[in-house]
């Protein structure tokens, strides 16, 4: 039984030990000209006009939250909706239960203003 999992074993081995050795020789052999643009953040090769004082408001992290909420959610239907003929009528009334959760959340939310960006 081990002696299955042995080329498995080896890639990862060999995958990690090549890996190392390209990080090593980068960090000994690599040039080293620092300046202080090269040190700036960026993002999306822009320079940042963030400034490590700033801090995001609740509102940000609300609606992250809600969307990765509601897109988990939606993911649960996918299996439902490949095998649907397999599971029949009774998952056909529970996913519409379940959609119809998720619409009165989504409607609870809205109402409640967690979608405004402020």
């Amino acid at each position: 039984m081990l002696q299955s999992y042995l080329p498995a074993l080896v890639f990862l081995v060999l995958g990690g030990a090549i890996g190392g050795a390209f990080t090593l020789l980068n960090g000994v052999l690599g040039p080293r000209r620092p300046n202080p643009v090269k040190n700036e953040p960026y993002e999306c090769g822009l320079p940042s006009e963030v400034k490590r004082s700033f801090r995001f408001g609740i509102s940000f992290y609300l609606i992250a939250m809600l969307f990765i909420l509601f897109d988990i959610e939606v993911i649960f239907l996918y299996p439902i909706a490949v095998q649907l003929k397999a599971f029949g009528v009774f998952a056909l009334v529970e996913t519409l239960v379940f959609i119809f959760l998720l619409l009165v959340a989504f409607v609870f939310v809205w109402r409640r203003g967690a979608l405004e960006w402020k």
